[in-house]
This record gives structure tokens, sequence and C-alpha cells, in this order.
């Protein structure tokens, strides 16, 4: 009993409340999502579309969430994090029930690209949200339990929706559209604006959220006074000798660049878009799940209630053992890790080219959500890592634009390629993650030195003071 009371602490001790009910929100939403994870049959069966028509309406629907995830970070840093989450969940339920009773492939297509922008809105906000109340040394299990949370609601999205599917498409979007407004109103209910208070005048944002922070506001305007001048930038105490050197070049580069931060800096961050990059390639398989594989499995001649079987069983793997990763993971690199999960990523797939009955696509489930259960936690925190505090919610934009980017592209060239290539889509499929897999080991040592170099300096930078007021003696 009390090993198992230390594993549930280790495991979920020491989170705030106002996480838990993130974290509930979160779970209740997954759990109605029905709709677009059978999209893709509801146009082929109920509508009549072709593959490759498919394809593209469901490809309108990451086209719209490329332009939701940005839309939500900056909503979300600006606006708040609440009202984001809010306006994005209730324009989600009214757009989910005008989905349930179009009938023209137009509509749909159009309804469907707003959906996406809906849908993407909150993840941005969601994450900014946890980082803003979780401290710093705890938010590797927030993300953790975060993902936990999204696939437990998928796994009880995809048993339901099965059978859901076979008596109703139109049930599927009414359900969605209940369970959003509900996972709204906890929302509404319990958690506050965590977005962090600015302090007066043009200086940066007070991080409150850290429980480990040694400056106070005094310290802050202490530094300002003494260690600025008009100008030119502040500098972090950052050290002497080689590390402190490279600290302070890389910051006072990008103060010389660009002298108001905002969406354009996570543009122009190539270490974070060379992350970002190899988190689409990541996106881009896992998302073969939603979009292609229950094409592939209505061509072998399996029922809706087959591909919900599938789907539920990575939900239900990672229900089961993903509380048990940030153990197995924590003493390796975080490369390494992400290059493995992503090699089984390519492997499942790729066995999905010699598939023709249920059997096989479950084995296949098995090795993909090992990669998928793997890969969560480093994608999150290394993500969180190479965030400025004030551009939280900009940085989560642009590193969840890699999943609807990846909902448009997977269903748009996947359609084509199933059609026209078969089963050799799945070898294709493969064969990029493997290439994705080596490109992780590559890309981590620079990006480890990168975060290395600018732990120290996470803390807010000091303004410079305002220029000096003209006096009588020097007009």
């Amino acid at each position: 009993m009390r090993a198992l009371r230390h594993w549930l602490d280790d495991t979920a001790g020491g989170l705030p409340a106002t996480f838990w009910y993130l974290w509930a929100g979160l779970l209740i939403n997954r759990a109605g999502a029905f709709a677009m994870l059978f999209l893709s049959l509801y146009l082929t069966d109920a509508r009549g579309a072709s593959e490759a028509l498919t394809g593209t309406v469901v490809g309108a629907y990451g086209l719209g969430g490329a332009a939701g995830v940005l839309l939500g970070g900056v909503l979300a840093d600006r606006w708040g994090r609440r009202s984001t989450l809010l306006a994005a969940h209730l324009a989600t339920a009214g757009l989910m029930v005008g989905l349930a009773f179009s009938r023209h492939l137009a509509m749909i297509a159009a309804l469907a690209a707003l959906v996406g922008v809906a849908h993407s809105m909150p993840s941005p906000a969601f994450v900014a949200a946890i980082v803003d109340v979780v401290p710093e040394r705890r938010r590797s299990r927030a993300f953790n339990l975060q993902f936990w949370a999204f696939n437990l609601g998928m796994a009880v999205a995809s048993l339901l929706a099965g059978l859901l599917a076979e008596a109703s498409f139109v049930a599927l979007f009414l359900v969605d559209a209940a369970a959003t407004v509900l996972a709204a109103a906890v929302i509404a209910w319990k958690v506050p604006e965590t977005l962090p208070r600015r302090l007066a005048g043009p200086g940066p944002i007070l991080d409150t959220s850290r429980s480990d922070r040694t400056e106070s506001v005094q310290d802050i305007r202490s530094a300002a006074s003494t260690t600025c001048s008009p100008g030119v930038p502040s500098k972090p105490a950052v050290g002497d000798g080689a590390a402190g050197r490279q600290r302070r070049a890389w910051w006072l580069g990008r103060a010389g660049r660009q002298r108001q931060p905002g969406l354009h800096t996570a543009l122009t961050d190539r270490t974070f878009l060379t992350f970002v990059g190899l988190t689409f390639v990541l996106a881009v398989l896992t998302m073969q799940t939603s979009t292609i594989m229950p094409l592939a499995m209505r061509s072998d001649g399996l029922r809706p209630s087959a591909y919900g079987a599938v789907v539920a069983l990575g939900g239900v793997l990672i229900v089961l053992g993903q509380l048990f990763v940030p153990r197995l993971i924590e003493r390796h690199r975080k490369d390494r890790v992400l290059a493995v999960s992503t090699a089984l990523l390519a492997l499942g797939f790729a066995t999905l080219a010699f598939a023709d009955d249920v059997v096989v696509y479950l084995a296949a489930a098995v090795v993909w959500t090992v990669g998928q259960m793997l890969a969560a936690p480093p994608n999150a925190q290394i993500n969180a890592d190479l965030a400025p505090l004030e551009l939280r919610a900009r940085y989560q934009s642009v590193f969840y634009l890699a999943f609807p980017a990846a909902s448009f592209v997977a269903p748009t060239l996947g359609g084509v390629s199933l059609q026209y290539l078969g089963d050799r889509h799945w070898l294709i499929v493969g064969g990029l993650g493997l290439l994705a897999a080596g490109c992780h080991l590559l890309a981590g040592p620079p990006r480890e030195r990168r975060v290395a170099a600018l732990r120290p300096i996470s803390a807010p930078l000091p303004p410079p003071p305002p220029p000096p007021t003209p006096t009588a003696a020097t007009r």
C-alpha cells in the first residue's frame, strides 16, 4: 500500500486544483469527440463521396485547424486563456449542430473547415494554462496526465462512436456538441484566468505561477534601475566564460533583430521550427488512424465497429500504460526517446501493407501506440523549454500548427495515394517515419545545448528605464 501511495504521489501529486479542472474539461471534451473521428466514413457511406473527394473534405478540416491554432495562440496571449477556451468550445458546439443537418458536400466542407478553426483554438490555450499554473519541476507529469486524459477520452469515444455510426451518423454530431458544451461549463465554473499579469507600464510579464522563482517585483525594478541604460537592451546575469558569452550573444541577437516579440519570433526561431517540423512528420503518421486507416479497413471488408475497436485498443493501452512512461524514459535523452518512438510508429503503419483482417490491424495498433506513448512527454517538455514566458501561447500555437497541417496533408495526399497506390501507401508512410527518426538524432544535441544555455535566464528580463526627462539645464 505504501508503494502504491508513493507511485500515485509521484505520478499525480503536487498539481494545483486548476490543472485538474482543465484536465476534467479536456477529458469530457474528448470522450464526446465522435464526429471528426468518423467524418471520412460519414462522407463515403452517407454522402456517397469518393475516396479522393473525402480526403479533400477532411483536409479542409485540417486547413481550418492551421488557422485556428495560430488564432488561438494569439488570443490566449492577448485576450486570456479562459476566454479563448470558452469561445472555442461554444463555437464548436454550434458548428457540430450545423454539420448534423447539412446535406450538400460544399456546405459540409465549409463547416468542416470552420470546425477545424474552432477545434484547434483551445490547444495552445490549454497547454499555456497548464504551464501557467504548474510549477516547472512538475510539468512533465502534468503533460503526461494531459496526454493520458486525451486518450482516455478517445478510447471512450471510439467504443461508443463505432456503435453510434452504425445506427445514426447524425447522433455522432449531436453528442459531440453536447459534450463540448459540458466541457465549456466546467471551464466556466472552475477555471480562472491564468494569463500572467503584466507589471505596471511597458514591462515584462510577471510569472506568478512559478513556485521556484526567487526574484520579487522589487528585485526586477531594482535590477532595471541599476543594470539598464536608455536605448541598450538589459543583459541577464549570465556569468563568465564560454557558456556565459553564448547565452549573452543569443539573447542580445534576438533583442537586436526584433524589438517587439510576437508570433514572428516563434516563426523565425530555427531551432524551434526544426523541432516543429519533426513533430509534423509524427503527426502525419498519427493522423493515418483517423483519416486513411478507416478507408483501408473498409476496402478490406471490415465494419465500422472493427475500426472503432482498433482505435479503442490504442486508447486502452495508453490508459493502462501511459502513467508508467515518465519513469521508463526519465534517464534517457529526449532526442533518443523521440527517435525510438517515431521508428515504432513507422513500423506499425508499414505493417498495414500486409493487413487484411482485424487481427493484423490490432497487432499493428499495439506497436504504433507504444510509439505515441513514448513521444508524448518529451514532445511537450521540449516545447515548454523552448518557449519564452511572454510568448508561451504563441509558441504553443506554432507547435500545434503541426497537427492541423497534418490533418490537411495526411488525408489530402493519403486519399489519393491509397486510391492509386493501394497497400504501397503504407510502405511510403513507414519510410517517412524512419527518416524522421534519424533526423531526431541529428537535431537533438544542438537543441539541448540551446535549452541548457537559456535555462539560467528563463525568468523575465527587466525592461530598460524610460529616457530621462529633459531639464532646464539640458534644453
